[in-house]
Parts: structure tokens; sequence; C-alpha cells
């Protein structure tokens, strides 16, 4: 069945394709050029159809993304929410898992932190998986890969945390004075930053939001909704609830 906005994009797209119509042979020369003709005419009485021509074809690219997105989201859904080799805070066990990719030194991923700590806090059935997606530099590498590495000695979230309050960005200086305060063996650290498991979450990472099209830290996955950009907690509560509700 033909619904009322494809009635009436046939006219605005046919107006789009007349515009680009290629000169095929000169039988048609005369043809093609008086279409183009009514058409131009047709945009001087009214040019409103130039942007609704606009409008149909960037919903269509809109729409044919949010497709691809969700066959990346559920063919990937596996190794998003439950690879083995990323951090997990909040309840292992819990019921909803919510996937957050960031860089220490995207300067909305600090503040989403305390959004994203209220909100595991107060529900106790989130489970908070963290990937890490240093995209803003080699001191954001640099820091990755010392929390990925801070896991062997069993301070992956004493040392996340801490990284999310340091003022200006973090190097290998910020991240290594944060790393003693927290405790760690900043030799073992070092050794433990090279392992091929480090290299390996990141390469995921990056593969993973090239999928889903995220393209900005920090991005939210809850259920089957994509969140990029700073997001407050009370969102992401509707989001759990919702993923709950779907998931009953």
């Amino acid at each position: 069945m033909e619904t009322d906005e494809m009635a009436f994009e046939r006219p605005i797209l046919a107006l789009a394709l007349a515009l680009s119509l290629p000169v095929a042979a000169p039988a048609q020369d005369l043809d093609e050029a008086r279409v183009k003709e009514l058409v131009l005419e047709a945009i001087r009485e009214n040019p409103e159809i130039v942007m609704e021509a606009v409008a149909i074809l960037e919903r269509r690219q809109a729409n044919a993304q949010a497709e691809t997105q969700a066959e990346a989201l559920h063919s990937q859904r596996q190794i998003i929410e439950n690879d083995p080799n990323a951090p997990v805070l909040g309840n292992p066990e819990g019921d909803v898992t919510v996937v957050e990719f960031f860089d220490y030194n995207c300067p909305y991923c600090r503040r989403v932190k305390s959004e994203v700590r209220e909100l595991i806090d107060k529900d106790p059935g989130i489970r908070l998986v963290y990937r890490e997606w240093p995209i803003l530099g080699d001191g954001s590498v640099f820091a990755a890969k010392a929390a990925l590495a801070a896991r062997e000695q069993g301070r992956y979230e004493a040392f996340h945390w801490a990284m999310m309050e340091i003022d200006g960005r973090a190097d290998e200086a910020s991240v290594l004075r944060v790393a003693e305060q927290v405790g760690l063996d900043l030799d073992q650290l070092r050794q433990d930053m090279e392992a091929p498991k480090v290299a390996e979450h990141i390469a995921t990472s990056m593969r993973l939001t090239q999928a889903l099209g995220f393209n900005g830290t920090p991005s939210f996955v809850v259920g089957d909704n994509l969140v990029p950009g700073f997001v407050e907690k009370e969102k992401l509560a509707e989001l759990v609830e919702q993923t709950r509700e779907n998931d009953d």
C-alpha cells in the first residue's frame, strides 16, 4: 500500500533524477533538454522543492544507516556485552548490561563518569562493561593500556575512577602518577601493558565502534539502544528499565 509520504516523494525524487539526467545520445538531446527546462522552471516557481528533495534523501540515508547499525548490534551482541577481555564493573551477574566506549582524554567521558557511577550505585542489577577506545592521541593509548594492564594487579576499578578525576591531559607522566597513587607496581604495569590481550581489547573496540557507527566518545550500548555522546543518569536509567521490560 502506498503511503501519503511515498506519493509525495515520487515527484520530488523524479525531480532530483531529472536534474542529473545524462545525455546518452543525440536523439535524446531535445527530450532531455526539454525535461530539464521544465524542471528548472518548476524550481523557479517552487524553490522549496529542492530542500524537500534533499530532506527526503537525508531521511533515507539516516534510515539506511540505522538499519546497518541495528544489524551490526545484533551480529556483534555477544562480543559487545560478554567479551571476557573487557572489564566489568557494577554487578557481574546483573540482568541489564550497559556498555560504555570511552577515552581518558575525553572531557565528556570525565563528565559522564559521575552519571554512570551514580547509576550503578543506585541500581544493583546493572553490569557495566567498559571498552577502552583511545582515539585522542598517544596519551590516550598509554592510559588505556595502563588501565587494562592494571587488571593483572586487581586494580582496574580503582585506577579507572582515579584517572577520571585527573586535571589536565592523560599522558605517560600523569598515568604513572595515578598508578602509583592507587598502589600499582609500576614495573609490572609496564610489562603487562604490552600483553597481547591489551592490544586485542583496543583493536576490538576500534572494530566494534566502526561497525556500530560511533564516531566519538563517550558512546553507550544499552539493550537495543545506541547512545552517542554525553547522557544523564536519568536517561540511562530509563533505557535500562526499557531493556528490562523488553527482556521479560
